[in-house]
């Protein structure tokens, strides 16, 4: 199992999804086409792609310019049936990939916030396993609309798209369900001066705020995870 991995910003590793994968056994290519590195021309030599999120949005081609070459190659994992996983700002990139409307601004989340499946997630071979409503970090300002051939798997009253899927196993999460405690206390201190500024009380809330959602947030996101994987 060979898996292309895009990290689109510093400091946003795969967290459980890095777990899974390392549990059945998965040989990682990870990629940093943001300093430079070259995106693989098809997705011929790779059995599925992760796209991790960044604190840019998903219109920044100016900035990002191998952004259209990332949606091509989303589209041809997707037309190989090879799984695809796009989390946050590589959720809102799979949208986009497929005529989707992203929407900057307006959709502001952080910390562990809750999210409620659909009816159609309960037949969904990645969320179907999970309870109605669970708590789950979040950190984003942009929110998409609904690719017009997505199911859509689970949302909540800011962003309505919080989770879906086209064809067999591409998926887009807006949810970090990747970021376990361990990475979210990581970014409070990496990102720390980022996170002030927007929300001056986290460092003061983080302690109490994992205890109260952390295992559950902790346990949805690694089985999610791992049933992601297992589409492989």
């Amino acid at each position: 199992m060979r898996v292309l991995v895009v990290q689109n910003y510093d400091n946003t590793g795969l967290g459980q999804v890095g777990a899974a994968l390392a549990e059945a056994g998965a040989e990682l290519d990870l990629r940093r086409p943001y300093q430079g590195d070259p995106l693989p021309q098809d997705a011929t030599g790779h059995d599925a792609m992760v796209m991790l999120g960044g604190g840019q949005n998903a219109l920044a081609d100016d900035d990002y310019p191998y952004f259209p070459a990332l949606l091509e190659l989303t589209r041809d994992f997707a037309g190989k049936d090879r799984s695809v996983l796009g989390i946050c700002l590589g959720g809102q990139l799979v949208a986009r990939a497929f005529g989707a409307e992203n929407h900057i601004g307006g959709a502001v989340e952080f910390g562990w916030c809750g999210v409620s499946l659909t009816t159609a997630a309960k037949a969904d071979p990645v969320l179907g396993a999970l309870p109605e409503n669970f708590p789950i970090f979040q950190w984003h300002d942009d929110t998409c609309d609904l690719p017009e051939k997505a199911v859509r798997l689970a949302g909540n009253d800011i962003a309505e798209n919080q989770a879906f899927r086209i064809g067999r196993a591409v998926y887009g999460f807006q949810f970090h369900f990747e970021a376990d405690r361990p990475m979210v206390r990581d970014w409070s201190t990496s990102f720390a001066p980022l996170i002030a500024d927007r929300h001056p009380d986290w460092a003061g809330m983080l302690d109490d705020e994992m205890a109260r959602n952390g295992p559950d947030a902790d346990a949805a996101g690694l089985a999610i995870a791992r049933a992601w994987v297992a589409t492989i």
